[in-house]
């Protein structure tokens, strides 16, 4: 089965800047939640650009539900939809305006045009607000109308830059529960570009590491951080004469190798079992009469696994945005 996205040695080179994007390889699947995982400047908003037909590529070839971007581009456009980074609403127009512009640009038949807008509109929580300017909606809330008017012809692909970014978390969970529904309950392959680890770590089957323009790993999530090693635990006796029986005890479990401690009264172990033996360390302490102060189980997260990568870490990371955001034009 072709794949819903499949990029070879793709380039792109900016003018009067860096080399955005530095030769990737990727493929995405029909269906398939694709992360983007990396920080501001990493190159994750040129590609989405590339790949939604708004700036061309300088090398390589990209194919997004089987056309060609560089050449195809109208069929492209006919397939996906996108939310990108900025917004493009009409402060002086309601959502439902917005609606019904853009259904007709769509070319949805005129019958059905009402009855569209007004579909995702309720999808996407705005019902009460419909006839309001946006001007005075929240970013949550342009964020949801900008997800409704990308479904507004039903695209096989949508494509989501940064999409939760300052959002408040309840804005963000339902941002996320409807990414889920829309690939679940509709088959939709979700292009997700974030720099939020608990976004990829919930929403993509698969992940993309980016960074300096390059992918540095992939994977799902599990597998990922699983290469980085096992998830560990860490316990503190609560009296210090029995840390000896404290580290026999754990010792059972696993090896200490370069395990990191808290505290030099604690004792941390990788666990060979992975996390499941959990309970049987519990369990082990408490049949040796081995009481614990502090006990704690330390898995492996994806920034680990950004770090091991890249040698940085991805949470922080500097203020400056893709090159693209200056150069690709807004769509309407």
């Amino acid at each position: 089965m072709p794949a819903a996205i499949e990029v070879r040695d793709l380039v792109k080179v900016f003018k009067k800047g860096p080399r955005a994007v530095d030769g990737i390889d990727l493929r995405v699947e029909e269906g398939e939640i694709y992360g983007f995982l990396g920080p501001n400047g990493a190159g994750k908003s040129t590609t989405v650009h590339v790949l939604t037909t708004l700036i061309p590529p300088t090398e390589g070839k990209a194919l997004v539900a089987g056309y060609d971007v560089a050449t195809q581009g109208a069929e492209v456009r006919e397939h996906i939809g996108a939310a990108l980074q900025e917004a493009a609403l009409d402060p002086f127009l309601t959502a439902r305006e917005h609606m019904r512009l853009q259904t007709a640009l769509q070319g949805l038949p005129r019958d059905e045009r009402r009855r569209r807008g007004d579909e995702l509109i309720e999808r996407v929580g705005l019902s009460e607000a419909a006839d309001r300017k946006v001007g005075g909606y929240s970013g949550g809330m342009k964020r949801r109308l900008d997800l409704a008017l990308a479904l507004v012809h039903g695209p096989r692909i949508l494509f989501l830059d940064e999409p939760t970014t300052g959002l408040d978390p309840q804005s963000r969970s339902a941002m996320w529960d409807e990414v889920e529904r829309l690939a679940s309950g509709e088959g939709v392959t979700v292009f997700l570009t974030t720099q939020y680890l608990e976004e990829a770590d919930r929403l993509a089957d698969r992940v993309g590491i980016i960074d300096g323009g390059r992918i540095v790993a992939e994977g799902t999530p599990a597998a990922l951080k699983a290469e980085i090693g096992q998830p560990s635990v860490e316990a503190v006796a609560a009296d210090p004469s029995d840390r000896g029986r404290l580290a026999g005890v754990l010792a059972r479990f696993g090896h200490d190798g370069d395990c990191p401690q808290s505290t030099p009264e604690a004792v941390a172990v990788r666990l060979a079992g992975g996390e499941g033996n959990l309970a049987d360390v519990v369990r082990a302490l408490d049949s040796e009469g081995v009481a614990v102060e502090h006990l704690q189980l330390h898995a492996p997260s994806l920034d680990d696994v950004f770090l091991a990568k890249t040698g940085h870490s991805l949470e922080g990371e500097g203020e400056e945005g893709d090159q693209a955001a200056a150069h690709a034009p807004q769509p309407a």
